[in-house]
């Protein structure tokens, strides 16, 4: 059993990223790269130096945390979980790059009565994506792309896989939800609109949520020494994508747009 996860960010008093007041335990480490990425520092699975522009200096991005460490912080929030139906969400970078560790984790925090929930690619072998998810009550599950050579072009990885584990997601789990991140010029318009939504019917997907393109990341790239491919490039409104849910909605896909 692995006894150290490198953790990037633990962000206490969440609403956004399951029900009720929530934890989020960010875990460093992604095999996608994604050029839109708003979490650069998240890619890399070691600890790494990054511009602190307040302090103005130099400092380490992610440290490597004990199974008791990370307990031991959420567990403090444990009345603000039980009077909101809150608890613990797990991110990243990619949770599933550390897998080992993370489903041990979600399932020490079971036992302890806590409501778990994931964030995730599902780029992880097959074996391993069914372990986690056995432990995880709700699962967010983004799909950059219905088509594999652009999502091997926008985030270097494979598409099937990523299927084959969303397929078996949508049988097993019962709290479920699809999001698609819309980026310009890689998977936006009217035809990436239709052959996402038929790419779901497919699937037997009925519901996604679709989260328009921000810049809230631009200025860690520099931070990183790092160059950034979206420079300049304006972010997407909600009112921007009625089409897409339009498209989705005559496809009986119900459609949320953050």
């Amino acid at each position: 059993m692995i006894d150290k996860a490198c953790i990037f960010n633990i962000q206490k008093f969440s609403i956004h990223d399951g029900p009720g007041i929530r934890t989020v335990v960010f875990f460093k480490g992604c095999p996608l790269r994604c050029f839109w990425c708003s979490n650069p520092e998240s890619q890399d699975g070691k600890p790494e130096k990054m511009w602190d522009n307040q302090k103005k200096e130099f400092t380490t991005v992610g440290e490597y945390k004990s199974m008791e460490a990370i307990i031991d912080e959420v567990m403090k929030d444990e009345v603000f979980y039980e009077e909101s139906g809150g608890g613990v969400t797990l991110s990243g970078g990619e949770v599933l790059y550390q897998a080992e560790f993370a489903t041990e984790l979600l399932r020490q925090l079971r036992e302890k009565g806590i409501h778990t929930a994931s964030e995730t690619t599902g780029f992880a072998k097959e074996a391993v994506f069914k372990k986690y998810i056995d432990q995880v009550d709700m699962l967010y599950f983004d799909v950059k792309h219905h088509d594999e050579a652009k999502h091997r072009e926008g985030t270097g990885v494979p598409l099937a896989p990523i299927v084959n584990n969303l397929s078996y997601a949508l049988k097993e789990h019962d709290n479920l939800i699809v999001r698609i991140p819309v980026i310009p010029a890689f998977n936006d318009g009217i035809e990436n609109a239709k052959a996402f939504a038929a790419f779901f019917n497919k699937l037997g997907i009925t519901k996604a949520e679709l989260l328009p393109f921000h810049q809230f990341g631009e200025k860690k790239y520099a931070f990183l020494v790092r160059d950034y491919t979206m420079q300049d490039i304006p972010q997407l409104h909600t009112e921007e994508l009625d089409y897409f849910k339009t498209i989705f909605e005559e496809h009986n896909i119900s459609c949320h747009v953050h």
